[in-house]
């Protein structure tokens, strides 16, 4: 199974072709015509030890933001700022991921309150243990699901932009370390911090290697007692895949065994009408 974080996939296609220029138009069809062709290098190059693509996309209304209301608050914020035409965007890729849904072999799971990554780690840690999985992400919040990668599974990473290996020795420190530390990029602070310390602007307080070390040795899963314990199970609810609320992966799971034996009858009145000239050179690599 080749598991697809499409997100990152669209948006690092998009960013290629608007480049510097913030204020461009986006070229919708440019931007399909790239999507599109990633997913068939991908086939291309990794089918053959890894199996069927699926996709899986970002759905609104995290439950993650619904449990902690400043999960990526400053993502809008920062978008507002921007000169990007971030509605504009959005209607692109949300327009290719429903013709992706439509018209191509693929399973897409999008559900109701679900990330990406929930669906990538509910994918991972259903597969059958003969399967090799393989996820196509630059994102090093999968590198935790690397602990399913043992002598009768095999789970590994691959960034397609940097076109590079995502291998981690000890994914389950990486994770320890991770949920002590926190996730600025998502809104989350580090066990020292305040959760709303990045949307009022206030500088995290410092945590460092020797403390982070010192944490995990005392280990704070079920110390509630202890005066870290609320922010340490703040960010482990936010960071560590397996804290998936049940009723999230039964409905991901759902979508997914719903999609069996998609077919690829649409496909080719589909780069029709969109004129994929070149692309329907090679429409049996999709």
């Amino acid at each position: 199974m080749i598991i697809v974080d499409l997100s990152q996939v669209m948006l690092s296609n998009l960013m290629m072709q608007i480049g510097n220029h913030t204020n461009a138009k986006i070229e919708e069809n440019m931007v399909r015509h790239m999507v599109l062709n990633s997913l068939r290098s991908y086939k291309q190059k990794f089918s053959e030890e890894y199996g069927e693509i699926v996709i899986a996309c970002d759905n609104t209304n995290y439950w993650r933001k619904q449990l902690f209301p400043y999960y990526k608050a400053n993502r809008k914020k920062n978008q507002e700022k921007s000169e990007l035409d971030w509605k504009a965007i959005f209607e692109c890729l949300n327009k290719i991921r429903a013709e992706l849904k439509e018209y191509f072999p693929y399973r897409v799971i999008d559900v109701e309150s679900a990330e990406a990554d929930d669906i990538i780690a509910t994918l991972v840690r259903t597969s059958s243990l003969d399967e090799a999985v393989l996820i196509l992400s630059g994102d090093k919040d999968f590198i935790q699901l690397q602990k399913y990668n043992t002598i009768n599974q095999n789970v590994k990473q691959y960034d397609p932009i940097r076109k590079k290996w995502i291998k981690h020795d000890n994914p389950e420190r990486y994770l320890a370390e991770h949920i002590l530390k926190g996730d600025s990029g998502d809104g989350v602070p580090n066990v020292l911090s305040s959760d709303n310390c990045f949307v009022i602007g206030e500088r995290q307080k410092p945590l460092t290697q020797k403390k982070i070390d010192a944490l995990i040795e005392l280990n704070l899963e079920g110390k509630f007692d202890h005066s870290l314990a609320r922010n340490y199970m703040r960010n482990k609810h936010l960071i560590d895949l397996s804290m998936i609320p049940e009723n999230v992966k039964e409905n991901i799971l759902e979508s997914y065994n719903s999609q069996d034996n998609k077919g690829r009858e649409k496909m080719f009145n589909y780069f029709i009408a969109n004129k994929l000239k070149n692309l329907m050179e090679s429409i049996g690599e999709f």
